[in-house]
């Protein structure tokens, strides 16, 4: 086959292809048979192989290909991705639209009503026809490059055809998200279970936690779907381009390019509001989900008139749908005992379906949350998920009581290895807590190990709670320090575990040997030592050893120390028992000395500088990690616990107590984009 042959029947193969991949997965209607498109997409793989010229970015063949990065390149955006202003009330919708309305004098007002995928937002940069860029909302102005990531989405053409004869702008960007279908996460969910991994929460978490893989090869195998709803960037922007929401929406359908399930056109208040309420009883046919409406002006024209604020357009909002709730029976009350020790009641539930799951268990906080609700064996119960994610006891059904139900008892002896628990004041003094008193119980190690192990300690990637329990039962690991004496053929031997995997978690063992030390610290479990505490107390020990050997007065003189928490570390450092595994953890060739150490005649620098911050609530675009990590970085400290001392609260969406204590102290409540704007100095 000559060169010119071999470039023709590449060109005709991967334009098959396209169409097929488009049938398929776009209109759901297959053209051929997987066997006939296996041959197809075979002989086009062996063509580059022979011709590697001919390979190009929007070849079929690199939905799946390309090396695994080591890290993601930030990408600006060349117009921001704002977040929306949320509601969860009518009123507000109106007084919304009323507000537009005013500020568009003698104007006549349509509004599209969309549903809010509960996705992850990202922007698709396509040049003269082709998907060349990909990337994620970040803090609005600049995300990460996720290109070789998107390319493994099936629905999303990596070439966009001409639509009405015309071909697509030389720069167009889309905006979306991209999600993980509601079948495709029970499957994985299913097979992740039987493989011994820990399961995804829900589907939100699990196409990020997907799209955050450096392998583009372990993202495609996660089979994550998108829906794009609106526009970015458009060079030229000609007048034969769409000027409305509902105009764009259509010219993208036209271009293969997956929209949303609905969208409806209304000129009042009050249709808005039917269609949202139409959405929300039909939203759970959809096959993913929907947390809300996106209310839209649909012209562009009157949008740039309406103009944004600094974090949100003044031309949309989104209407969030209250969680859903179901009732069922509590069939019993057990007791699951965690690191430290603590009794915590978990209710079990006769398996009901609820926020697009089955719930059969769902927390019930601690013997108080019991009393106050008074939760008995046998009630009937209203459940939700709380944020969508935990499953929480909403409240009993006392009215359809029986007289057959039971109280509940608190156990007085933890059921795990039968020692004394006691009941002790918690340290936000907001509740009490019963405590198994016996450090070696099996319970309590396997918990202290799996913090160990956690992201936000030593984050150990591995070892979940599937590999901690038989690491525990087989007698391998009876203390922290004995996970860097395991072997590969020690692991490997476990149920479930091969050489491969085995492998995999002693690197991530010996890795964890360079994490900070206030990983460290955070990870040995000390009682109330968070991350946050941790960090302080590594900010004034330069050594793990100097930490270890301070007094109760030492410690109370560090900011966000009290004497409850600085009673815990010093009672803890002086354990003999602990004491020795500290000996065992330096032999293991752990880091001792602290990268965030601060002499006390150095003072910090930056926007915030000398400020403490409290975080709550789930922001737009930043996860706990990167707001605390940025606030630390500019010289603020993160705390707990909102207090006078307290500088400002950032809160994000379903903000809870910390919210409110802010403004019953009077505290400054700042949102993420007021946030960015202080970080940059402005």
């Amino acid at each position: 086959m000559t060169e010119a042959t071999a470039r023709t029947r590449h060109a005709t193969l991967a334009d098959q292809i396209r169409r097929h991949d488009h049938s398929y997965y776009h209109l759901a209607k297959p053209t051929i048979s997987d066997a006939e498109y296996d041959r197809l997409y075979r002989e086009l793989q062996e063509l580059e192989a022979a011709w590697p010229q001919f390979v190009t970015a929007d070849s079929p063949t690199q939905r799946v290909g390309g090396q695994p990065v080591s890290a993601f390149a930030p990408v600006r955006h060349s117009v921001p991705m704002l977040s929306l202003e949320n509601t969860y009330s009518p009123e507000e919708v109106r007084a919304f639209i009323a507000r537009a309305q005013k500020a568009l004098p003698q104007e006549a007002a349509e509004w599209t009503v969309e549903p809010k995928v509960d996705g992850v937002a990202v922007s698709l940069r396509y040049e003269n026809g082709v998907f060349v860029r990909g990337a994620t909302r970040g803090d609005g102005t600049t995300g990460d490059d996720i290109t070789a990531n998107l390319r493994t989405v099936r629905r999303l053409p990596l070439r966009l055809p001409g639509v009405a004869g015309s071909p697509p702008p030389e720069v167009i960007e889309f905006r979306g998200e991209v999600f993980l279908p509601l079948a495709t996460f029970r499957k994985t969910n299913s097979e992740r279970v039987a493989a011994g991994e820990e399961p995804f929460v829900n589907p939100r978490n699990a196409a990020a936690g997907s799209l955050k893989q450096l392998d583009p090869k372990t993202v495609a195998r996660r089979h994550l779907d998108i829906v794009l709803y609106g526009i970015g960037e458009v060079q030229p922007a000609t007048d034969t381009l769409p000027d409305t929401q509902v105009g764009w929406l259509k010219w993208m359908q036209a271009a293969g390019l997956p929209t949303p399930e609905k969208c409806w056109q209304e000129d009042s208040a009050d249709g808005v509001l039917d269609r949202i309420d139409q959405l929300e009883r039909i939203r759970k046919a959809f096959a993913y989900e929907t947390d809300g409406a996106v209310v839209k002006l649909n012209s562009l024209a009157q949008r740039q008139r309406l103009g944004t604020t600094a974090k949100a357009p003044r031309w949309a909002m989104a209407y969030k749908y209250a969680a859903e709730q179901a009732e069922t029976l509590l069939r019993a009350i057990t007791i699951q005992v965690g690191r430290t020790g603590a009794l915590t009641p978990v209710a079990e539930l006769e398996p009901v379906f609820v926020g697009g799951s089955t719930v059969a268990r769902a927390t019930l906080h601690n013997e108080d949350e019991i009393r106050r609700k008074d939760v008995r064996v046998g009630d009937r119960i209203l459940v939700e998920k709380a944020g969508e994610v935990i499953p929480a006891v909403v409240r009993v059904l006392t009215e359809k009581r029986t007289g057959r139900e039971i109280p509940f008892v608190f156990p007085k002896t933890c059921p795990e290895c039968g020692s004394r628990a006691s009941r002790e004041q918690t340290a936000d003094g907001e509740g009490v807590v019963w405590r198994c008193g016996n450090p070696d119980c099996p319970a309590q190690l396997r918990g202290r190990i799996e913090h160990f192990c956690s992201r936000g300690a030593m984050d150990i990637e591995g070892g979940g709670e599937v590999m901690v329990r038989q690491l525990v039962a087989a007698g391998l690991v009876r203390d922290l320090a004995d996970l860097y004496r395991l072997k590969v053929d020690e692991v490997a031997a476990l149920e479930r575990q091969g050489d491969k995997s085995a492998r995999n978690f002693i690197d991530a063992i010996r890795a964890s040997r360079e994490r900070e030390l206030w990983r460290l610290v955070f990870g040995l479990g000390i009682l109330h030592v968070g991350a946050s505490v941790a960090k302080a107390l590594t900010r004034a020990f330069p050594t793990l050893d100097e930490l270890a050997a301070a007094s109760v007065e030492q410690l109370t003189g560090i900011e966000d120390v009290g004497e409850a928490i600085a009673g815990s570390v010093w009672t803890w450092f002086s354990d003999p028992v602990n004491r020795q595994l500290l000996r065992r953890l330096r032999a293991a060739d752990l880091r001792w000395t602290s990268s965030n150490y601060r002499p006390p005649d150095v003072a910090a620098t930056g926007p915030f500088a000398g400020k403490t911050i409290v975080l709550t609530g789930t922001l737009p675009s930043l996860t706990r990690e990167e707001a605390t990590a940025r606030i630390e970085a500019l010289g603020g400290r993160v705390s707990a616990s909102v207090s006078k001392k307290t500088d400002f609260v950032l809160a994000g969406e379903e903000a809870g107590s910390k919210l409110e204590k802010a403004r019953q102290l009077g505290v400054q409540v700042i949102s993420q984009a007021e946030f960015l704007e202080l970080a940059a100095g402005k």
